[in-house]
C-alpha cells in the first residue's frame, strides 16, 4: 500500500504541555505565524502553565509546527495525539491568551505533580480491581455519548465543578484508589494534582486519555462503549477514531445524535430538546436568520463569514 502524501494527509493533532510559561504572551504571535505558514487551523491555548489545543491541517504541516515547539524550551518532551481530519475541521487559526490552559479554577495546582500514568495496555487490568474507584473527569454532555463500564458521573457542567464533587462525594480515608480518565489526558493532569494535595495517596490516570486508549486498544480488548466527544468540528469519534456522525445544535451547542435530530423540538440551525423550551424568539430569529445565510453560502459553494460554531467548554 503506498504512503499517504504528507502534503495531502490531514490530521488532526491535539497537544498540551505543563511547564513554566512565564513569558506566555511573547509566545503568541511567532506562534500563529508558524501555523499560518504551514496551513494549520484550529485553536492553541497559552498560560503561565503552558501550551494546550487541537489544530489541524496536512501532515507535513503539523509536523512543521511540532518540530518548531519542540525545538524551544519548555516543550522539548511535548506529546500529541493524532487523529484523522478534513480541510473544514477547523475553519480559522486562533492562538489565545489565558490564565489556565484547562480551567479548573483552583489556585495554586501543579499540574506537572501527578498520579500514576497507566497505559492503555495496563488500563482493562486496572479498572477490573474490586479497590478502584473508576471516576470520568469530563461533562456530563461528553459522558452522555460514551463512558468506560463501571464509571462515575460527576455531573459536572464544567471541568471547574470537579472540586465541589470531590468535596461532597470522596473521602481520602475511604477511597483508597481512584483512577481517572478524560478525552486526551490534560484535564486528569489537573484533577490528580488537585487529588493528591487533598490527600489521596493512591491516584491513577489513562495516560494519553481516552484518544490513546481508543489508538492502540485492539478491538476485541476494547471495553470503551459508545463514542467520545472532541471539541472540534468532527464533534465526535468512534472507536476507529473516525467522525461518529454526532453534529452541534446551534441553540445550545449540545451534541446531537441522528435520533436527536428527527425529535419534534429539533429545528436545524435554530434549536433542540436540550434549549427548545428556553429560546427567546430574539433567539431563535437570530439563528434562523444565521441558519439562512449559512444555507445561502453553501449554495454558491463558500462559507457564511462566522459561521464556526463552538462546542460547550471543558
Amino acid at each position: 500500500m503506498p504512503e499517504a502524501d504528507p502534503q495531502s494527509e490531514f490530521i488532526a493533532a491535539a497537544l498540551y504541555h505543563f511547564a513554566p510559561l512565564p513569558d506566555y504572551r511573547d509566545w503568541r504571535e511567532p506562534l500563529l505565524e508558524v501555523c499560518t505558514a504551514h496551513g494549520l487551523k484550529g485553536s492553541l491555548l497559552l498560560a503561565e502553565e503552558g501550551i494546550n489545543g487541537t489544530v489541524a491541517g496536512p501532515r507535513a504541516g503539523i509536523e512543521a509546527l511540532l518540530a518548531w515547539l519542540r525545538a524551544r524550551s519548555p516543550f522539548e518532551t511535548l506529546r500529541h495525539k493524532e487523529s484523522p481530519a478534513t480541510p473544514d475541521t477547523f475553519h480559522r487559526m486562533k492562538v489565545r491568551l489565558k490564565k489556565e490552559i484547562v480551567s479548573l479554577g483552583v489556585e495554586g495546582i501543579d499540574a506537572r505533580r501527578t498520579g500514576k500514568r497507566v497505559s492503555p495496555e495496563a488500563w482493562n487490568a486496572l479498572i477490573a480491581r474490586d479497590d478502584v474507584r473508576l471516576i470520568d473527569t469530563r461533562n456530563d454532555y461528553e459522558i452522555a455519548l460514551g463512558t468506560f463500564p463501571g464509571a462515575e458521573n460527576p455531573d459536572t457542567e464544567a471541568f471547574s465543578d470537579f472540586p465541589t464533587y470531590v468535596r461532597e462525594h470522596l473521602d481520602p480515608k475511604r477511597d483508597r484508589a481512584i483512577a481517572m480518565f478524560c478525552t486526551g489526558g490534560i484535564r486528569c493532569e489537573k484533577a490528580s494534582a488537585y487529588l493528591l494535595d487533598q490527600g489521596f495517596e493512591q491516584v491513577f490516570q489513562l495516560d494519553g486519555g481516552i484518544l490513546n486508549y481508543l489508538e492502540h486498544t485492539p478491538p476485541e480488548e476494547n471495553l470503551w462503549q459508545g463514542d467520545c466527544f472532541v471539541f472540534d468540528e468532527r464533534v465526535s469519534v468512534g472507536p476507529d477514531l473516525k467522525p461518529a456522525g454526532h453534529v452541534l445544535c446551534r441553540g445550545c451547542r449540545m451534541p446531537l445524535t441522528q435520533e436527536d435530530r428527527v425529535r419534534p423540538e429539533f429545528e436545524e440551525g435554530v434549536s433542540c430538546h436540550h434549549c427548545a423550551a428556553g429560546l427567546t424568539e430574539e433567539r431563535r430569529a437570530s439563528c434562523r436568520e444565521r441558519h439562512r445565510q449559512e444555507t445561502l453560502a453553501q449554495a454558491r459553494g463558500g462559507k457564511h463569514v462566522g459561521n464556526t460554531l463552538k462546542p460547550p467548554k471543558p
